[in-house]
């Protein structure tokens, strides 16, 4: 929540100066009206940062997933002990190895301190705690359960670490070939070819056409290539800045869930992580259409969110889920059927769990035959890329040894 700072009368005439935590202009102009001050002047308070605590902001590791899950570990671990909520994050952040999640645990006791809710206090930070934590987190909370809200967080997110290291660990493998024959072209094309073309301008030797398309691509790379270098990084640039705008994340999630091979293990993995995320908050008592909402945005891709959202205007309309969430296309049969079942015997939470399962299992599977899948791929492009160098290098020099002869 933004700062502002105030310029205004108080009843007795007098100039005063100060500061407000609240979320716009007008509530801050609505308090000093409150309290009897006339303001003159309101503006949004800019902290003046150094260039030093700008580059160390820079540098400093940012908090990660681990941090997150141990941190709400300790919580249910003293919250089960009885340690009051406001002791328990002091204690925390005194303990914390990461400045920055040390400053927002310090920040979190200071809005606790001030009387706010632990909630409103995790919502300043959304950029660490999901909208779904905030949400379990609330719900804990009315309920005095906080206990068994963090320890379902830290469930929830250690199995959404586990999914994410298999699914990189499945893709280092391609990606490091791809790399590596990136690399070579370039080594080849700068270095290699420009040798052999020499050799074969000095032999005035007629050319196969395989070579001729790879001296024409090594020249073509020599001469052009500050130009090369400066489009390519111009395009990344301008597809990260495009990616970034709400169109563009939309076509690109929606593009990932349709790429070879590898789409279909997004695809899993985002749905086992709504079905668990879904059961999650349907189990600690959030309404359906409030679920749906919030775990649209927990799924971590806009495609699929939106999807999540017509579905929960379905409901709202009063569609039986199972419908909604078939014309979504996004579940299989089976899942369907699942869901059918628990809609019929109230017992949604459940086959959710059910269903999450599944699909964690299947993305396990796809990603133990990920690497033998895309094999025959990076073998047929590594044959292709030697086939096309040794015809052009080999062809010309067998052609003059045999004229030598």
């Amino acid at each position: 929540m933004p700062i502002y700072t105030y310029r205004g009368r108080d009843k007795k005439g007098e100039e005063v100066k100060g500061q407000l935590d609240t979320s716009n202009a007008a509530m801050a102009a609505e308090q000093l009206v409150n309290g009897e001050i006339t303001p003159l002047e309101i503006k949004e308070y800019i902290e003046q940062r150094s260039l030093l605590g700008i580059l160390s902001g820079i540098f400093e590791p940012k908090p990660t997933l681990i941090d997150l899950i141990i941190f709400s570990r300790q919580m249910a671990t003293l919250s089960r002990a009885g340690v009051p909520i406001i002791k328990a994050i002091n204690g925390l952040s005194e303990s914390s190895e990461n400045k920055i999640f040390k400053d927002i645990l310090k920040d979190i006791t200071k809005q606790l301190n001030a009387g706010r809710e632990l909630t409103y206090a995790l919502s300043r930070h959304e950029n660490l705690f999901p909208t779904l934590y905030i949400s379990i987190i609330r719900v804990g909370e009315e309920s005095g359960q906080m206990e068994d809200a963090f320890l379902q967080m830290t469930r929830y997110l250690t199995l959404e670490k586990l999914t994410k290291e298999r699914v990189k660990s499945a893709m280092r493998y391609p990606t490091m070939v791809f790399s590596a024959i990136f690399i070579a072209m370039i080594v080849i094309n700068i270095f290699v070819i420009p040798t052999f073309a020499d050799m074969f301008a000095k032999a005035n030797a007629e050319l196969p056409m395989a070579t001729q398309i790879l001296l024409a691509t090594s020249n073509f790379t020599l001469a052009y290539w500050p130009y090369m270098l400066g489009g390519m990084v111009g395009g990344i640039f301008l597809l990260k800045r495009y990616f970034n705008t709400e169109k563009g994340r939309y076509k690109a999630d929606q593009y990932k869930l349709k790429l070879p091979i590898v789409g279909q293990v997004i695809r899993l993995a985002t749905l086992a992580r709504f079905s668990r995320s879904f059961a999650m908050s349907l189990r600690a008592g959030v309404p359906i259409t409030k679920g749906i909402s919030m775990v649209a945005k927990a799924v971590d891709n806009v495609y699929v969110g939106e999807k999540l959202q017509a579905m929960r205007q379905g409901v709202e309309h009063g569609q039986a889920l199972t419908k909604t969430a078939k014309e979504t296309e996004l579940f299989s049969p089976l899942v369907m059927q699942m869901l059918a079942v628990g809609e019929e015997t109230g017992q949604i939470d459940e086959l959710l769990l059910e269903v999450a399962q599944y699909y964690e299992e299947e993305v396990e599977r796809k990603l133990e035959s990920l690497s033998s899948a895309i094999e025959p791929i990076l073998i047929t492009f590594i044959g292709i890329m030697v086939l096309t160098l040794a015809l052009g290098v080999f062809l010309p020099l067998w052609n003059m040894a045999g004229t030598v002869k």
